[in-house]
């Protein structure tokens, strides 16, 4: 079982999704494999992973057929520019070994060189138009960056993907984005690539919340269970990583119960407003970094 989300161009996606964001590549290939054969059927990568090649290769040892996976990957910023984003997603497609992509999009806004973002968003049109590509999106697009971009474009983004937890709901960016039609994607959806400061020099991990450990007892369920089936129900798509086969597992096993309407107001009351990833208005040195040729 599992739960899809109609795109705002009709396109139906799984919505929970399998990420191997940090994902070593000598580790990606078996934990992708381990993921389909779970019963996931939607893959998010990136280009700045640098382990597209090994999702490849997971999706071919799966067995399991192309048309069954749905397979998400993103553009870097190096690679922004229109013929540089053609060029981009021959890259990817490369890698991966496939034809055509279900889902791609710009992985940072990159203001401080918006034109060439705006370039790149246009080859996705493009890219879209010929078929190449099912749906196009954004990742890390704050509401101002999202509003500069439907200004100068045509198509809306079927996918904004952003930092997202418990502790970090953003609710201007779910606000601007459903008022466009455009689905909120959770990446760090459980709090598990980072940990996130408290007071002074206490370090707390959203894991060991007490809220989501005593919803998680009622249930018979893990914390990360419970934020994985918060996201499901308010309507987000969301994209654990793993490459431990049973937290792979885990993270999967979130169909057979609901939470009640307390339990997802008593979630979203922990939202603290403090980023932990990178601010998406802030230029990163990381920016510059080469993608290399498939």
């Amino acid at each position: 079982m599992t739960i899809t989300i109609t795109l705002n161009n009709g396109i139906t996606m799984p919505a929970l999704g399998f990420g191997v964001f940090q994902s070593a590549p000598e580790e990606t290939t078996a934990a992708v494999e381990a993921a389909l054969t779970t019963g996931y059927r939607h893959i998010d990568t990136a280009a700045a992973y640098f382990n597209e090649r090994e999702v490849g290769e997971g999706l071919r040892r799966a067995g399991i057929d192309r048309a069954e996976v749905f397979l998400e990957t993103k553009v870097w910023v190096s690679d922004y520019g229109y013929d540089e984003t053609l060029h981009a997603f021959e890259k990817a497609v490369g890698k991966l070994g496939v034809d055509q992509l279900d889902l791609l999009i710009l992985h940072q806004p990159a203001p401080d060189r918006f034109e060439k973002t705006i370039a790149a968003y246009t080859a996705l049109e493009t890219l879209l138009a010929d078929g190449r590509v099912r749906s196009i999106g954004v990742s890390n697009f704050m509401p101002h960056h999202l509003a500069e971009l439907l200004e100068r474009t045509t198509v809306v983004p079927a996918v904004n993907q952003v930092e997202l937890h418990p502790y970090f709901t953003q609710p201007a960016v779910q606000a601007a984005d459903a008022e466009h039609g455009i689905l909120t994607q959770a990446w760090s959806p459980i709090g598990g690539i980072t940990f996130y400061p408290g007071f002074g020099d206490e370090r707390r991990s959203v894991m060991d919340d007490p809220t989501l450990r005593s919803i998680a007892e009622d249930h018979g369920k893990t914390a990360a269970q419970i934020m994985l089936r918060w996201h499901l129900q308010e309507g987000r798509s969301a994209i654990p990583k793993s490459t431990n086969p049973q937290r792979i597992a885990e993270n999967f096993d979130v169909f057979d119960f609901e939470l009640g309407a307390d339990e997802l107001v008593r979630i979203d009351g922990l939202d603290t407003g403090v980023r932990n990833g990178p601010d998406p208005d802030v230029p990163r040195d990381f920016f510059s970094r080469e993608i290399p040729e498939a």
